[in-house]
């Protein structure tokens, strides 16, 4: 029960830390996931498009955290 109570605050921050530190790349996944579409959507494959926007997106937000820090 002690132990409990010591690791239920630890994992808390651990989780705040990390919702935190990918707060870019979340957005540039979710900007690039959406450009994507409509781009996908004008050449006629937007799931393709949705799909690659967000890899890019999640690429570019990530380097966009690091080069902040």
């Amino acid at each position: 029960m002690r132990k409990t109570r010591l690791m239920m605050p630890m994992l808390g921050f651990a989780l705040l830390a990390m919702v935190t530190a990918a707060c870019g790349t979340l957005t540039g996944a979710a900007v690039g996931a959406g450009s994507g579409a409509a781009i996908g959507a004008a050449t006629g494959n937007t799931k393709k498009g949705a799909l690659i926007g967000t890899g890019v997106g999640a690429a570019a937000g990530t380097l966009y955290d690091w080069s902040r820090h």
